[in-house]
């Protein structure tokens, strides 16, 4: 062998070996639990959640999350998988229309809710790992049944509406045992129950603070497993939500769309509360623009008067108008459609007194977000976040190079440990990048 080649392989082993040396140490397993509707400060008072408060001072615990707008499920579920806002990844509301193919997307319910249209946007972080090779068990996680840019999750206990409690310690157990035992690589849980007694009642609600100690519980257990299967070394936890929640009243704050308009002038309406999506009929766009300007406590956009700071005008299944009601208020078609929840049996039992979706920047819109294990500072507390910056923690803690993304390094870097974990993945490929120039160009 030639020198100029025998000095190549030398130096593109070294670089190898820097990144894998650093790789391996970053990789580890991961176990996420998504809790719907949960609001930043339902844990305020720790002293009675003992399962939240150890996790807490073993870990980290931020401020507050910012959600992406609109605070809705979908739209926040994919932003923190992808790390992408939604005017990128696509999923902009829980309720979309296609105009080109007719097709809708219903919260996920109906088939065509599984069509590659919706998903293939932005590849979240269970389809990059499917790709390297590794394996993913989700339980409940809405979207881990859908083939999306051509792979679904190892294994997907497929969502059900409202997951029991047994559902979820029946979860964690299985989790565990899959990240223990070599299955999973990563491992993800979806909660609903906390949104739903949210919705029926109310942030302030009885109803939520029993099911926030309900949840609590089961975060006892789970840390009690974690050192059974002595796993403390080795898996690392995060838990977030996808938006907070606010109080309506039904009433008193209902902004009716027949007051203002024709409703048979409109072609397709999706969605009814704080954010609501028109497309006109043909020729009537600026009639029905204009007479909904006299409507109070709601905004009225054209697509190319959506703020900004939004990131969502450029969604590909955003309207020719867009409705944003101000927090605590309600739009609907008329009041006799007002949504009733329901017993068991379908029985209506009253109105909601919970509702998410309105502006982002609005207070009660805010998540929360813990993580522990070993990569992460202990009893730390760390300052907001915005929900596309989870992506990033979650790929460097899994060893992994994350995709191009909106979220911020700098917002979270500092909740790791001062090592190894702490380097973002970008950066050691960089760095292993200009060890191989330097190498080369000093003659090694």
């Amino acid at each position: 062998m030639s020198a100029a080649p025998a000095r190549f392989s030398c130096a593109f082993l070294s670089a190898f070996l820097i990144v894998s040396a650093c790789h391996s140490v970053q990789g580890r397993k991961l176990l996420v639990f998504l809790i719907d509707g949960f609001r930043y400060d339902y844990i305020d008072d720790l002293q009675n959640l003992p399962g939240f408060k150890e996790i807490v001072n073993n870990g980290v615990k931020v401020d507050y999350t910012t959600p992406d707008f609109p605070s809705l499920s979908y739209p926040n579920y994919y932003s923190l998988m992808t790390g992408r806002h939604c005017d990128i990844h696509q999923m902009t509301g829980n309720f979309m229309w296609d105009k080109d193919s007719m097709k809708e997307f219903l919260i996920g319910a109906n088939p065509d809710s599984r069509l590659p249209m919706w998903w293939d946007g932005s590849e979240p972080l269970w389809v990059t790992m499917q790709k390297l090779g590794k394996k993913v068990y989700m339980y409940y996680w809405p979207g881990c049944e859908v083939e999306i840019l051509g792979k679904r999750a190892t294994f997907c206990e497929q969502y059900v509406s409202s997951p029991s409690m047994k559902n979820l310690t029946d979860s964690i157990e299985n989790a565990l045992n899959v990240l223990k035992n070599g299955k999973a690589d990563m491992a993800a849980v979806y909660y609903e129950n906390i949104d739903v007694e949210g919705h029926h009642f109310g942030p302030q609600s009885q109803e939520v603070q029993r099911a926030v100690r309900s949840l609590d519980v089961a975060f006892q257990t789970l840390n009690q497993k974690i050192k059974e299967k002595k796993l403390q070394d080795e898996l690392n936890i995060m838990m977030f939500s996808d938006h907070g929640m606010t109080d309506i009243e039904w009433m008193d704050k209902v902004i009716e769309l027949k007051a203002y308009i024709n409703v048979s002038s409109v072609l397709k309406m999706m969605d009814r509360g704080p954010v609501v999506s028109l497309w006109p009929k043909p020729g009537m766009l600026d009639e029905i623009y204009r007479a909904l300007q006299a409507a109070q406590h709601m905004k009225v956009y054209q697509t190319h008067e959506i703020p900004d700071r939004y990131h969502y005008k450029r969604g590909k299944f955003v309207p020719p108008l867009t409705l944003v009601a101000d927090p605590g208020w309600f739009i609907t078609e008329s009041k006799d459609k007002l949504p009733f929840w329901q017993n068991g049996t379908g029985e209506a039992k009253g109105w909601q007194h919970g509702w998410h979706g309105y502006d982002n920047e609005f207070l009660d819109m805010r998540g929360f977000f813990l993580a522990q294990g070993p990569v992460f500072k202990k009893n730390f507390r760390a300052g907001p976040i915005r929900t596309v910056d989870v992506y990033n923690l979650m790929c460097t803690t899994l060893g992994i190079q994350p995709l191009p993304n909106n979220g911020s390094w700098s917002r979270v870097e500092f909740m790791l440990i001062a090592s190894a974990e702490a380097v973002h993945p970008i950066l050691l490929y960089s760095f292993a990048l200009a060890m191989l120039v330097l190498m080369l160009s000093a003659g090694i």
